[in-house]
């Protein structure tokens, strides 16, 4: 609802630039407002302040290693047990054999 009124207000301060596809129109579709929007943004500018430069982080000190991580042994899955309505189907095909 908001982006609707903002396209509204925008339409008189719009430069029509239909694209070479696109038939020119007295009145401006929210579609074609939407399209030249960037374009008013990038002249209003924006209220934020530019970003700035850091540097480069410190890191680790010299002499100083990294304490190594604890290793875990491997956690590794037993094999499951056979469901007992398979056991009775797989003794039924041993004893037809």
């Amino acid at each position: 609802m908001m982006m609707s009124w903002q396209l509204w207000f925008a339409r008189a301060d719009c430069i029509v630039a239909p694209l070479p596809w696109q038939s020119t129109q007295d009145t401006l579709s929210p579609g074609r407002v939407a399209q030249a929007f960037a374009g008013i943004i990038a002249a209003i500018g924006t209220p934020a302040q530019s970003p700035k430069p850091r540097g480069k982080s410190p890191g680790r000190n010299k002499g100083h290693s990294q304490i190594p991580r604890t290793r875990y042994p491997t956690v590794k899955k037993r094999v499951s047990k056979p469901k007992k309505s398979e056991k009775s189907a797989q003794r039924s095909e041993t004893v037809e054999a």
